[in-house]
């Protein structure tokens, strides 16, 4: 016996002239033809404008993306442009042009950064047509080995009588390093300054007569007293006396935030203010300074940051045969 929900049904078939298992087809059909409609209303793909990013690109290359490392970044854009604006590690870093299309920048990863995804930045263009790219750099965590060493007590535990001195020539040495000069006053490979292999390790955690101190900002080169020391490139000397840790130094400007230090020099040969091309004697290895005996010590900063001079001989410079 027919129910009276079979008899609702009869009559709301009868009122629309359709059964309501039709409908879900209805509605689909109203639906491609909704999107159709749409997709017909909506430029082309091959019409839409062409992202701004494309116009320019960076490529990084490095010995190691580690602390310590330098990193080359080519920046490269499909038109002419005067000027590109590039930052890393949360500053500016100054380019310098290679060709009309073409970009390069030294960026340091400084012993004191930590592992983990940095954002590369380049813009280039005017305003009105301002050209964007960006970059990831993956830096992973590097271990340093400790050094211990045993050297006159003046120099860990420095008299009263050098305390200005010592901060004198930190502070002045650290303004250097935040400096940033517009020019590059290097266009060659950079040069071993002497031929002797690195003895000490960069980075190495030092520990002098018992007492742990700062990590080794620079390369040791164990070459006989009296060896030549070349620059290792073309630039400007800002420093070339005597300092109290690092006895008879040369501090090279090579431009764009890129420095030399070489230290416990037995003689300079240069003078603050002389303009060297790369190879040129500025000094001889000696024993000056916080030694424990001869030796060249070769610190390199890139806008601040310190750097493995190895690293950089290892993407700027000349291999060693």
């Amino acid at each position: 016996m027919p129910s009276r929900f079979d008899d609702r049904l009869r009559v709301s078939e009868n009122l629309s002239g359709r059964s309501p298992r039709r409908l879900p087809v209805l509605v689909a059909v109203l639906l491609v033809g909704f999107l159709t409609c749409l997709q017909a209303a909506s430029p082309h793909p091959s019409a839409q404008a062409t992202p701004v990013e494309d116009a320019v690109t960076i490529t990084a290359a490095a010995r190691a993306l580690q602390p310590g490392e330098l990193v080359v970044l080519t920046i490269r854009t499909k038109t002419a442009e005067e000027a590109v604006h590039v930052r890393a590690f949360g500053h500016d870093v100054p380019p310098f042009r290679i060709d009309p299309h073409e970009w390069q920048a030294l960026a340091g990863i400084d012993l004191d950064v930590a592992p983990g995804s940095y954002t590369v930045t380049a813009d280039a263009g005017p305003a009105s047509r301002k050209l964007h790219a960006t970059h990831e750099l993956i830096v992973r965590a590097k271990k340093f080995s400790t050094r211990t060493l045993t050297v006159n007590d003046a120099f860990v535990n420095p008299p009263p009588s050098v305390t200005d001195r010592i901060a004198s020539e930190a502070k002045e040495l650290e303004q250097i390093w935040k400096s940033t000069s517009t020019e590059r006053l290097w266009t060659e490979p950079f040069l071993r300054p002497v031929p002797e292999n690195a003895n000490s390790a960069f980075g190495s955690r030092s520990v002098f007569n018992g007492q742990p101190r700062s990590p080794h900002g620079g390369a040791d080169f164990l070459s006989p007293a009296g060896t030549p020391v070349k620059a290792p490139n073309a630039g400007r000397v800002l420093i070339a006396r005597d300092l109290y840790f690092t006895g008879n130094t040369v501090v090279i400007d090579h431009g764009l935030g890129l420095f030399s230090m070489l230290a416990h020099l037995s003689a300079i040969d240069v003078q603050a203010g002389d303009l060297v091309k790369a190879g040129v004697v500025v000094g001889r290895v000696g024993a000056t300074g916080r030694v424990t005996g001869p030796h060249l010590h070769w610190a390199v900063r890139v806008e601040g940051a310190r750097v493995d001079p190895l690293s950089l001989l290892a993407v700027i410079g000349v291999p060693k045969s």
